[in-house]
């Protein structure tokens, strides 16, 4: 008697973080025995072509190395994904898989940038690709974008009369999975699709959900200590921590593999989970990659380790972050305290370049809302301030081509950004952008707060010299 087809995982997105992180899980499970779920995936864009003939010459394996804080690593052969689909720009092989009944959620990774939501939760279409993907879905055609994919699947889903799917995000974007859904619904909206808008709506779920686990970009490093290790020549392997986490909402409408028995969290509110991880993770990386970039670390973990940059991340999280966070069924100072010990691990070698990236999205997403909600209770944000100060230098590096690496910033409008640094007053302009501060922005207590710190910032910057 022939086994039941497996459910499918369909994942958009198969970079680093995805194969260290969804992918571990459903590998872990399928481990004890379950296989009712497999992952298939692929891009959405024409990136990691490499990696993708790699994976799809492996059948979809590859090895992950996991390194901890005391530098001990171990190799785990990862063989979750049994579908890698190449891309192409009708995004074929994606849509099939998408309208298949036997996929049941359907997965993403893209980056906190790429949702191209604005303060108010709209979606903005002043970037090129997005209006561009809008065009082309009017005309029923895919697009490179979260959106554009994904109203191509779902409407062929639809016509197949395939049944319902869950849309899972798995990026760190606040309130992820009704974030990416209004800015989904949004989309199609735009494209005068009424029947697929009307079905989404009734045929769709989308939990929200915390991820982390640090995982850089691989190198060939990595690749030599596998081959070293394992005796195989990997050219998708890849590294990560041995931290891990994944916390979800269970809201699932067509249903999913047992996670719980993996290790993930399913929870009736993932809201707690993930301002501890978007506050004190996420921004707390980049206040570090961005003062050790101005300093001259390459890596997150020589700036960790200077005692002055640590301090100004300690500062931030326990000065202003866990009060505007308390109370928490998170132990906060302990959470804070792993974090940097995280950072810290001189192994994962972590670059300043991967995690300074994004810094337009990541202002508002990550640091605005402790600002606001400091001011709200007339409190002190000389801490918090320092992050924002910290990156205003960093573009004013950045304007001057100073940074020693390619900065990539998906939300940043670089017309709009050399005329912030080309201001009288770059405080007083970095202040005043509505995109990064919302109904912050030229407040007078914000620009005084981050010009004391631009000046403490200076004095550090001179002080490393």
């Amino acid at each position: 008697m022939s086994s039941p087809q497996p459910f499918v995982m369909l994942h958009l997105g198969l970079g680093s973080f995805h194969r260290a992180h969804q992918a571990v899980y459903l590998h872990e499970l399928q481990q004890t025995g379950d296989t009712s779920w497999v992952l298939a995936g692929g891009n959405t864009r024409p990136d990691m072509a490499d990696t993708i003939a790699a994976l799809q010459s492996q059948g979809g394996a590859y090895t992950l190395e996991t390194v901890t804080p005391q530098g001990q690593r171990t190799y785990t052969r990862i063989r979750s994904i049994r579908q890698v689909v190449s891309y192409t720009p009708d995004l074929a092989g994606l849509i099939a898989l998408g309208a298949d009944p036997a996929t049941r959620i359907i997965s993403f990774t893209v980056t906190e940038a790429g949702y191209y939501l604005d303060a108010k939760n709209r979606l903005d279409l002043g970037f090129a690709d997005l209006a561009g993907d809008l065009e082309a879905a009017r005309k029923g055609k895919p697009g490179g974008t979260i959106y554009g994919a994904l109203t191509a699947i779902l409407r062929a889903r639809m016509l197949a009369g395939a049944g319902p799917v869950t849309l899972l995000n798995c990026d760190n974007l606040r309130h992820n999975g009704e974030r990416s859904r209004s800015g989904l619904l949004q989309f199609i909206e735009l494209t005068s699709q009424t029947g697929l808008l009307d079905w989404v709506k009734a045929h769709t779920t989308s939990p929200n959900a915390m991820v982390d686990r640090i995982t850089p970009r691989p190198t060939p490093a990595v690749r030599e200590r596998v081959l070293a290790a394992t005796g195989v020549d990997d050219a998708a392997a890849l590294m990560g921590e041995s931290f891990i986490q994944w916390v979800i909402e269970d809201d699932f409408i067509a249903g999913r593999p047992a996670f719980e028995r993996v290790g993930v969290e399913m929870v009736k509110s993932v809201q707690a989970y993930e301002e501890a991880k978007i506050r004190l993770l996420n921004a707390t990386h980049s206040c570090i990659a961005w003062a050790g970039t101005l300093v001259g670390y390459t890596y997150i973990h020589e700036g960790t380790l200077d005692p002055v940059i640590r301090q100004m991340a300690y500062d931030y999280v326990t000065d202003d972050v866990i009060p505007v966070l308390s109370p928490s069924p998170l132990d906060l100072a302990a959470y804070r305290d792993v974090v940097l010990d995280r950072f810290g691990n001189p192994a994962i070698a972590d670059t300043n370049q991967r995690v300074a990236m994004d810094g337009f999205s990541k202002i508002p997403g990550f640091i605005a809302p402790t600002l606001r909600e400091r001011l709200a209770r007339n409190e002190s944000i000389d801490s918090v301030a320092m992050l924002p100060a910290l990156f205003l230098a960093y573009l004013q590096r950045w304007h001057r081509g100073e940074i020693a690496y390619t900065y990539q910033d998906q939300a940043m409008d670089p017309a709009v950004a050399h005329a912030i640094c080309e201001a009288a007053d770059p405080v007083a302009a970095f202040c005043a952008d509505a995109p990064l501060w919302g109904n912050l922005a030229g407040d007078a207590r914000l620009v005084t707060a981050v010009r004391a710190a631009a000046e403490r910032v200076a004095r550090f910057v001179a002080e490393h010299r």
